[in-house]
């Protein structure tokens, strides 16, 4: 079987990748790589195991001669805009990196008649503004979207749907809740947080780390067990459905705040404290995502198995090795 990763050089497509390797080494591996514009840090220790395709997915005629010298069996397709605060300032590019993107994925696997099994992973932030009576979220939950990034997920995801519907697409939809580990950049909540508090140990800034909104909660996932959960997904969850995927256990339940403040306390340095800084602050918050994952638990018997603590000290010491 062929696996085709778009994205492969970013934070989730590199651990899909790691995890097929490990878990399933008779499986082709081919990704996805925008030429010199990708970064390529997080694949250098597979990038000989895989079949490359230099291919801007926002460019129809490129992912269309992509997908034809590819023609893979699966799709994990990864590539996308995934930072929201940017997208307040650049709606366009957002929609244009995850709705437009995804339309030119799925349209060149339909004008070439290939049958792949695709999957669209969504994000919780798509629900936004969630009442505390709502929760825990579930696949049937209103849709409030408060940013632009969550907007254009939604489309993604309802495209995804539309191809199923009418061209009998193999689309797996899903929606992730919060997933942190090694290698998400420290433009994010945890690593941002983790970055600091390496740099500050360093002594390459002060000590007092310079945050954002601190209140809002989630549900954690280690990204290990997420890329494995996607795995499932594939295997086992009906095309067109929607599922919820994320750790619902009450352990894995955290503030921002919370974590900021256990990544302090297993600093090595003495004194560190954190204040809020507005340019940090986002114009609308997401208080509260909570998800209900029984579906997908149903379906595939997925359990995750790391704890929130293994996330903050992999995270932190994911930092500390490279500042």
């Amino acid at each position: 079987m062929k696996i085709l990763i778009t994205g492969i050089t970013g934070f989730v497509g590199s651990h899909i990748a790691d995890f097929i390797l490990e878990q399933h080494p008779e499986c082709a591996l081919a990704g996805t790589r925008r030429w010199h514009h990708s970064r390529r840090e997080h694949v250098q220790h597979f990038a000989e195991k895989i079949e490359w395709h230099d291919c801007d997915l926002t460019d129809a005629v490129q992912t269309m001669e992509m997908i034809k010298a590819c023609r893979p069996d699966w799709i994990f397709h990864c590539a996308a805009e995934s930072f929201v605060s940017p997208s307040w300032g650049h709606p366009h590019v957002y929609m244009n990196g995850n709705y437009h993107a995804t339309v030119n994925l799925l349209e060149a696997l339909v004008k070439q008649g290939i049958k792949a099994r695709v999957h669209i992973p969504g994000s919780g932030e798509e629900y936004g503004d969630i009442h505390e009576s709502e929760l825990p979220i579930n696949e049937h939950t209103a849709l409030r979207p408060v940013n632009t990034y969550a907007v254009t997920k939604i489309a993604q995801d309802l495209i995804g749907y539309v191809y199923y519907r009418s061209y009998g697409l193999e689309v797996i939809r899903t929606r992730a809740f919060n997933h942190e580990g090694p290698r998400r950049d420290h433009v994010f909540g945890i690593p941002w947080y983790a970055y600091q508090v390496a740099r500050a140990e360093k002594g390459l800034q002060a000590p007092l780390l310079q945050v954002g909104h601190l209140d809002d909660r989630r549900n954690f996932t280690h990204i290990r067990d997420m890329v494995e959960g996607y795995w499932m997904a594939m295997e086992k969850c009906a095309p067109g459905e929607l599922y919820l995927i994320g750790n619902e256990s009450p352990e894995s339940v955290f503030s921002f705040r919370e974590a900021l403040e256990s990544l302090i306390s297993k600093s090595k340095k003495p004194g560190l404290t954190y204040e809020i800084v507005p340019k940090y602050v986002r114009p609308t918050a997401v208080p509260r995502l909570i998800g209900d994952m029984t579906k997908f638990r149903e379906a595939t018997g997925w359990k995750p198995k790391i704890s929130f603590n293994q996330i903050l000290d992999d995270t932190l010491n994911y930092w500390r090795e490279r500042v």
